[in-house]
């Protein structure tokens, strides 16, 4: 089944982050460009902020051999960036290993997307198991941070930043400011049902749910923060 998974990385040597310190108006995702070299091309979208400053960042980040404007028509502004340095030069001295670091692109694992931050990046992606998850974060412990910020089954339906359906959240939240889960109760299942609108039956239900997903996420981050 596998999981889809959301953690930021602290690591000051991975491309682009001084790009993105320079200008932190601006939010930046990497796609990256296999090779046999490892990897000899990126394409940054700039989904947010002036691409001028962006540009200007670019001219002078020690990573940055060249970079080319691709042109898409009504799409974010992006460009195709080839490195100054390889990969591993240029992580040098920011990781204490990268033969394994490229072994993690070997493993059960797809990262889907990488936005990058002033310290770091932010990647996602879909991962075989909480095992294969876990080799990113003992790696990333080792060199820097890993923080785990989201984490779902495969194929569960995502529609809101907590990892919760609307519904769900509206009634976490609702029930939260009713004092429903006080000890003792300041209000009961029906007080919070009444407020919604809905009946008792649909508050329990997507209370559980809610509840469920939270002791599942608690659980998996308490696994994975093991040493």
């Amino acid at each position: 089944m596998g999981f889809v998974a959301e953690y930021e990385i602290t690591c000051h040597g991975l491309p682009f982050v001084e790009v993105a310190a320079a200008v932190p108006d601006a939010t930046l995702e990497v796609e990256l460009q296999p090779s046999e070299d490892w990897y000899s091309a990126f394409v940054v979208d700039v989904v947010d902020g002036a691409t001028e400053s962006v540009e200007l960042a670019l001219e002078s980040a020690a990573f940055v051999g060249d970079y080319t404007r691709i042109q898409r028509p009504g799409g974010v502004p992006q460009y195709r960036v080839e490195p100054a340095v390889g990969m591993d030069a240029q992580l040098s001295g920011s990781v204490d290993d990268v033969e394994a670091l490229q072994s993690l692109a070997a493993t059960d694992a797809s990262i889907e997307r990488i936005r990058v931050t002033p310290t770091g990046w932010i990647q996602s992606g879909w991962f075989a198991d909480l095992a294969t998850l876990d080799e990113f974060r003992s790696f990333w412990q080792r060199n820097g941070t890993f923080t785990l910020r989201r984490l779902l089954n495969d194929g569960e339906t995502e529609t809101s930043s907590d990892g919760l359906t609307e519904p769900q959240r509206e009634a976490f939240q609702t029930a939260h400011r009713m004092g429903y889960f006080e000890v003792p109760r300041a209000a009961s299942q029906a007080d919070v049902a009444a407020e919604l609108g809905i009946t008792a039956s649909s508050l329990s239900e997507r209370l559980r749910r809610a509840q469920a997903y939270f002791a599942e996420t608690t659980l998996a981050q308490a696994a994975l923060s093991e040493p």
